[in-house]
């Protein structure tokens, strides 16, 4: 039986201005906001807002402390798991985006994609 209401509406829904499709309503609704600029969050501290709860949760952290990611090398702490997966890197030497011209390893996919514009930058 399929659940009423719009969160959880199945069906194939689509998104008013670009190809992007879900099976869900509130997913398509929640991806709009890209294109709207609708941020319905607020920040309770500061009032900055926010088009995802979870971009609002996140950004809370920072007024709260909350750092609940604690690297297990260096006892560190993050407000994101995934600034603790870099950050573990350097201690673990894990380079995972290599180079494709070159061979270089990065620990940041960012850093790889910058370094990549120097091997098809035309030299003066």
């Amino acid at each position: 039986m399929q659940q009423q209401g719009t969160y959880h509406q199945q069906g194939t829904h689509r998104c008013r201005f670009c190809s992007y499709h879900s099976r869900y309503a509130h997913n398509v609704a929640c991806h709009e906001r890209i294109h709207t600029g609708e941020r319905p969050f607020h920040c309770r501290f500061c009032h900055k807002a926010f088009p995802h709860r979870s971009n609002l949760r996140t950004h809370e952290k920072v007024h709260t402390g909350e750092k609940p990611f604690r690297c297990q090398f260096c006892q560190r702490a993050f407000v994101q798991n995934i600034h603790l997966v870099h950050h573990e890197r350097i201690h673990t030497g894990e380079r995972p985006f290599q180079c494709g011209t070159c061979g270089k390893a990065f620990i940041h996919l960012s850093s790889m994609t910058r370094h990549e514009r120097g091997h098809t930058r035309v030299q003066p």
